[in-house]
Formats: C-alpha cells, sequence, structure tokens
C-alpha cells in the first residue's frame, strides 16, 4: 500500500481537476442574447474597461499560446499556482530541515 501511496494521491489530485470541469453545465444565455462566461476573472474585466475607455487601443503584445476556452484557461492557472506553492513549500521545509540539522551537528560537535 504505501509503495502506491503517490501514485493514488497524484489520481486523486487529477480527478479533483477534472471530476468539477466534466461536471459543470454551460448557462444558457442571457436575456440580452450573450454567451454567459463561467470562468471570467479580472483579466476579461480590465480588458473590456480598457475598451471601454478608449476604443482604438491595440495590445503591444500577443500571448504565446491561446487556450481554447477559459476552463482552460483557469485551470491553467491552478496548475501554475498548486506547482509555484508546492516549489515554495519544498523550499521551505527544506531549508527548515538543513538549519536543524546544522543547529544538532554544532551542539554535538
Amino acid at each position: 500500500m504505501i509503495r502506491f501511496q503517490n501514485l493514488i494521491l497524484l489520481v486523486l489530485v487529477v480527478a479533483l481537476a477534472a471530476v468539477p470541469l466534466m461536471t459543470i453545465h454551460k448557462p444558457e444565455p442571457g436575456p440580452d442574447g450573450k454567451v454567459v462566461e463561467i470562468f471570467t476573472g479580472s483579466d476579461d474585466q480590465a480588458k473590456n474597461a480598457v475598451g471601454k475607455i478608449n476604443p482604438s487601443y491595440k495590445p503591444w503584445a500577443k500571448s504565446l499560446m491561446e487556450p481554447p476556452s477559459s476552463e482552460i484557461e483557469s485551470l491553467l492557472f491552478a496548475l501554475q499556482a498548486s506547482l509555484g506553492a508546492g516549489f515554495i513549500g519544498y523550499w521551505l521545509g527544506g531549508s527548515v530541515t538543513r538549519t536543524r540539522l546544522r543547529e544538532e551537528q554544532g551542539k554535538r560537535a
């Protein structure tokens, strides 16, 4: 059981990310006929605000990759955040352990 513990945890994490995306239902268009976006965020709101303030504005940079849908974009953002948090947690845990081991070696010497 212990040999497969990491694999089981990895499968559970993937399931936690995939199941909500598979079970969500897209809402019907609003009263004005516009398609309702579920996973919009502050980036979209900022883009719309800039478009209202200055309609002739042209972006000076393009995305390297355009995800096929906003759901995929949200998933990639969450993946990026979780990898960053994992890296920081790993580094912090390693540095605390390293400091503890150095202190223990200093007391023994």
